[in-house]
């Protein structure tokens, strides 16, 4: 049986899962249905190529399908998702860091966060943003990707990243903050 995205769009997320368990086909539906936004978020918070983003999310998908016996349809399906993903990523870049292989450069479009009254050209604004974004610590940078890029909830956040939903309002306030006092140092990033 040959799945396409046409044959999976009627299905909601608890559908695709069940009829996943009985048959391998309909898994693929959960990845047409979220490939793109996952490798978008895995771009956004890892600074990785394009070829990397597809290595991480394959091994996301892989473990998916291994715990997928173990999802709580009680939950988000996305929420769950997210969080291998978003743990996969993580994994990626500790081994990155651990040897010395992230020295990647990637300019990515994140301007949505500069304060209004910080001048500046608005050409220069996306390579700012994007600076600034990555000088934050991974707490802060991946609330703000994740609620600001992402369209996440507070509610599905927590789920994402195992945190409370008071420390996600307490990590996006803060992160916000350090994000708009670097922006008003523009002059350091240059």
């Amino acid at each position: 049986m040959i799945i396409t995205l046409e044959s999976c769009k009627d299905l909601n997320d608890n559908e695709i899962v069940a009829r996943s368990r009985g048959n391998l086909d309909y898994f693929s539906c959960l990845y047409l249905r979220y490939e793109p936004e996952l490798l978008r978020y895995i771009r956004r918070i890892s600074r990785v190529d394009e070829e990397e983003a597809c290595d991480i999310l394959q091994e996301s998908f892989i473990k998916i399908w291994r715990n997928l016996n173990e999802y709580d349809s009680g939950l988000k399906l996305s929420s769950w998702i997210y969080r291998i993903v978003h743990n996969e990523a993580v994994s990626f870049l500790r081994q990155q860091k651990s040897f010395g292989k992230n020295n990647k450069s990637d300019v990515k479009k994140y301007e949505d966060l500069i304060p209004e009254e910080t001048e500046i050209d608005p050409e220069d604004k996306v390579l700012l943003t994007q600076k600034i974004l990555y000088h934050l610590p991974m707490k802060y940078r991946e609330v703000l990707i994740l609620k600001f890029f992402e369209k996440k909830s507070y509610e599905e956040i927590s789920d994402i990243l195992k945190i409370p939903g008071g420390t996600v309002a307490i990590r996006i306030n803060r992160a916000k903050q350090k994000f708009r006092n670097l922006a008003l140092r523009k002059n350091e990033f240059k």
